[in-house]
């Protein structure tokens, strides 16, 4: 998690409210107008599975940006970097909706209706009633879908439309005056080009593993937690500009499992070759076969907590594991620490909490957030 002083530096009304530093509360400032909003983290801290509380006007105004938010939930490395796309999206909804509210000239429809007609109705997925926002669909080489929300002031063909994509790096628009949307949809088409390599390797991973989480990944999830064995996956974290490059990656699992994919990763590492794909890579360096979708069911690996005895807590799998090899049960963080801190015998240390396994009492230790390689 990003330090205190960048977030205050960037919402300086918004404050934690506990030292876990799993409650924020306070005022995001947008067209100098201050929003209350609270911000409720899991004892992991995992930003994926904040929930937001917010007043009724501000969730008015975020209302049609949702899908949005949930997007930059999964894929923000912290608060500070979330808190910066959540200014900029409330500072589009506001421009938007006080836009709604400027009569346009008839100048605006014909030149918008135009550059409709010029690019064809056909790339047209979706037109509200004000002519205000409107969705392009576009097919990538590979036959992938893709859309783009385009977003509309007053001012336009001036000033051009706010995009909106579900893309993992930002889409920038390069814009003069005397563009039309036939040029933004160009652009539209080159920037899926670019992540084609990204897609062709997340595409792969989804297509040959069992993906524990995200549970249903959009294009701009950068990160896949895949299934190894029962109670042990490994989480890649890949650049969606050198796709093909060694990834991030941390396991899950009970140590004496995780620990020789450890030592054999950091040991053949060498070995990574970029022009083969990332899933053969990780394969080779590993020396394992991830399980086939072909031959084995998600339930084989999808084991529930032996707390809570769901396996998904708000959006979440089990992430922890009873490093006992008799044992192995599997737990969800929160449910996990939970327990434990309602243990006379246990003890806390900084981040780590001591104590005993629910199942087969054994030692058992956790820290609060999950270390990465």
């Amino acid at each position: 998690m990003a330090g205190w002083g960048a977030l205050r530096r960037q919402c300086p009304l918004f404050l934690p409210q506990n030292r876990e530093g799993t409650a924020y509360e306070g005022f995001v400032t947008a067209q100098g107008r201050d929003f209350h909003i609270r911000i409720l983290l899991p004892m992991d801290l995992q930003l994926k599975n904040a929930r937001i509380e917010c007043s009724w006007h501000l969730k008015k105004i975020l209302h049609g940006y949702r899908h949005i938010l949930k997007q930059r939930l999964h894929s923000c490395p912290d608060l500070v970097s979330f808190m910066v796309e959540l200014k900029t999206i409330l500072e589009i909804a506001l421009k938007n909706t006080q836009d709604l509210h400027i009569p346009r000239p008839p100048e605006y429809y014909s030149c918008l209706v135009r550059d409709l007609e010029l690019l064809g109705w056909n790339k047209v997925a979706y037109v509200d009633t004000g002519l205000t926002t409107i969705r392009l669909k576009a097919e990538d080489s590979c036959g992938r879908q893709h859309l783009v929300t385009l977003k509309f002031n007053a001012k336009y063909p001036t000033e051009p439309p706010d995009c909106l994509v579900d893309f993992p790096v930002q889409f920038a628009v390069s814009w003069m005056p005397q563009d039309s949307l036939i040029d933004i949809y160009n652009q539209f088409l080159a920037a899926l080009e670019s992540l084609k390599e990204f897609w062709d390797v997340m595409d792969e991973i989804d297509g040959k593993t069992w993906v524990l989480e995200p549970e249903n990944p959009t294009r701009s999830a950068t990160t896949r937690r895949i299934a190894i064995g029962s109670n042990v996956s490994v989480n890649v974290e890949v650049d969606p500009r050198h796709p093909n490059m060694l990834p991030e990656c941390y396991f899950l699992g009970a140590d004496h499992v995780v620990n020789p994919l450890r030592i054999k990763l950091n040991i053949n590492l060498h070995l990574w070759d970029p022009e083969i794909s990332l899933l053969q890579n990780l394969k080779d360096l590993l020396e394992i076969d991830f399980p086939s979708r072909a031959v084995l069911e998600k339930s084989d690996f999808a084991k529930d907590c032996g707390i809570c005895y769901a396996y998904r807590l708000a959006g979440a799998a089990p992430d922890q594991v009873c490093d006992d090899p008799r044992c192995g049960q599997p737990f969800h963080q929160a449910c996990l620490y939970e327990w434990l801190q309602g243990l006379p015998s246990s003890r806390q240390s900084f981040n780590v909490i001591f104590g005993e396994c629910p199942y087969c009492n054994k030692p058992l230790t956790l820290k609060s957030s999950v270390k990465k390689l």
